[in-house]
């Protein structure tokens, strides 16, 4: 409970998840519940999560040690796969959403595959901005 990198990476998984909720209500007009947990959009929280946690440890332990290194690079990975790999499986879902629509055409299909699971580059940059951000303001050494 007294692991301030652990609250200040929650903090800033939660400031970007709570910001997909506002433009999610301002452009739609309406609130919907998959915003609070669902991947995919505007900001990353996964950028902002990981990006926090390895400022965190540039803060704890030094920007040149290796556990920021180690943490650096854990979020960089994981920034790549959410505007890459998860974003093509996105693109991969419309399409065969588009195709069941086309062989279903009438009919009712039971569930849509989930479209929205990748980011954009600027979605992410948006999260690691906030991921940064956050632990500079308020991080402090355990």
């Amino acid at each position: 409970m007294h692991n301030n990198m652990v609250w200040v990476t929650l903090l800033s998984w939660f400031v970007a998840q709570g910001s997909k909720v506002i433009i999610g209500i301002i452009q739609k007009k309406r609130f919907n519940f998959s915003w609070l947990l669902g991947t995919g959009g505007m900001p990353s929280s996964h950028s902002a999560a990981t990006m926090a946690m390895a400022t965190c440890m540039g803060k704890e332990f030094g920007f040149d040690s290796p556990m920021f290194a180690l943490s650096f690079m854990f979020a960089m990975v994981t920034m790549f796969d959410a505007q890459t790999w998860r974003r093509s499986i996105g693109f991969q879902a419309r399409v065969l959403n588009r195709i069941m629509d086309d062989l279903h055409a009438g009919k009712t299909i039971d569930q849509p595959l989930r479209e929205l699971v990748g980011h954009t580059p600027i979605e992410v940059f948006v999260g690691a901005v906030i991921g940064v951000a956050i632990p500079l303001l308020i991080y402090t050494k355990g």
